[in-house]
């Protein structure tokens, strides 16, 4: 059985291991606390992040963008309709454009501010850079949600999905960084309406349901985390 070493709030583990549900496809989780710069981990990606993907006779494929094209050159042909990358070159050229939006833009301006700031730092020795959260960081995660929120509501009220008319890897990239961040309860789901149902309706989907069973310790998840109808 393939090998995922992730991290449970890293938003890139969460990507591949919603790619991987939705195309029906186990494997062990390990997870990896990338501040301990641990020498097995660093020889399966010298660049130290999660998630790393390890099959048999594989090298290790390292980072979501590269295993999502993994999966899909290895696995995505036979799926047809189910594939989540389109056919079409248009529609591939969109949904790779809001893959990396979400995997790029929304990681560096909100979750990885967050995530790093209200969780990885409690865990994280002084000298790594663990510590008390910096307030400025949060605020700044907070504040630039709205316009991301603000443009998936856009594109939905355009389309059914994010990319077009079916689900591709777009909506599972903004739909993990979106969850973590919604984990911590700092998402202004109020604020847009049709954004909220469309994430509700990648929520509800079999492939979700692990991430929802999962909790942080000593971080409890926002009350309408696992609820499917919040």
């Amino acid at each position: 059985m393939a090998i995922l070493y992730h991290h449970p709030l890293c938003p890139h583990s969460r990507f591949v291991r919603l790619a991987m549900g939705e195309y029906g496809l186990d494997a062990d989780l390990v997870e990896e606390r990338v501040w301990e710069r641990r020498e097995p981990f660093l020889a399966l990606n010298p660049a130290g992040t999660t998630p790393v993907l390890v099959e048999a006779s594989m090298p290790s494929v390292p980072g979501a963008d590269v295993i999502a094209e993994y999966l899909d050159e290895t696995r995505g042909l036979a799926l047809g309709d189910r594939r989540l990358l389109p056919e079409s070159p248009r529609e591939r050229v969109e949904t790779r454009r809001l893959t990396d939006w979400f995997n790029r833009k929304f990681f560096e301006e909100v979750s990885s501010h967050l995530v790093t700031e209200k969780i990885y730092k409690r865990f994280m020795p002084t000298n790594l850079g663990g510590g008390a959260p910096e307030m400025a960081a949060i605020r700044a995660g907070r504040a630039n949600i709205r316009y991301h929120l603000k443009y998936v509501g856009y594109l939905i009220r355009q389309r059914k999905w994010l990319a077009g008319d079916r689900l591709t890897y777009a909506d599972l990239a903004a739909a993990a960084h979106f969850s973590v961040v919604d984990y911590l309860g700092d998402v202004p789901w109020d604020e847009d309406e049709t954004a909220r149902g469309w994430y509700a309706r990648v929520k509800s989907r079999p492939s979700f349901r692990p991430l929802l069973a999962e909790s942080v310790p000593g971080t409890a998840a926002a009350p309408h985390y696992a609820d499917l109808d919040f």
